[in-house]
């Protein structure tokens, strides 16, 4: 498997993307996160699609819908091919996390109730913990059932500012 990395500056920290090929040769997302050290982005892909290397690039096409994104296009992550595997409720969950929509955050109960298990709040958190394309699988929409933060894998700081910059860019019905 042929993988590629390239990290870009925003506005909460560097940004590193690792991408694969498809049968089709596009891109296809692996992990993602805050951090420009590849070694915090690898350990939580699944052990079946982790990569022994990755070549460092310049850029990579979908860097620029991530600074699309920066710059006010909050809509334009959900489109991006992603590559994930767990077992199927893991696989489910990663699924809705990409329908929540920027601007309208679900709390974990909401989460869980949506990817049809409405008791396992704790499993839609552990969904959110284990997901490795941060941003294109977007686990930050997703609050405590107080209405708190709950957790992020590259910190409180970064979820909060994803979600004030969404709830600015985004189209919220009224």
């Amino acid at each position: 498997m042929s993988v590629r990395h390239a990290t870009v500056s925003t506005p909460p920290g560097p940004f590193t993307v690792v991408v694969t090929s498809d049968p089709d040769g596009r891109d296809v997302v692996l992990a993602g996160g805050w951090t420009a050290d590849l070694d915090q982005l690898l350990p939580v892909v699944h052990p079946t699609l982790r990569p022994v290397r990755s070549e460092r690039v310049e850029d990579l096409p979908v860097l620029d819908v991530v600074e699309k994104f920066f710059a006010g296009d909050v809509t334009g992550i959900d489109d991006v091919p992603v590559l994930q595997r767990s077992g199927p409720f893991l696989t489910r969950a990663w699924e809705v996390l990409r329908t929540v929509p920027a601007g309208q955050p679900d709390t974990y109960a909401a989460f869980a109730a949506r990817c049809g298990r409405p008791a396992a709040v704790r499993a839609a958190a552990n969904a959110c913990a284990r997901n490795a394309a941060a941003l294109f699988v977007p686990c930050h929409r997703v609050l405590g059932s107080d209405g708190g933060l709950g957790g992020f894998r590259w910190g409180t700081p970064v979820k909060r500012w994803l979600l004030d910059h969404e709830a600015e860019h985004a189209a919220v019905p009224a």
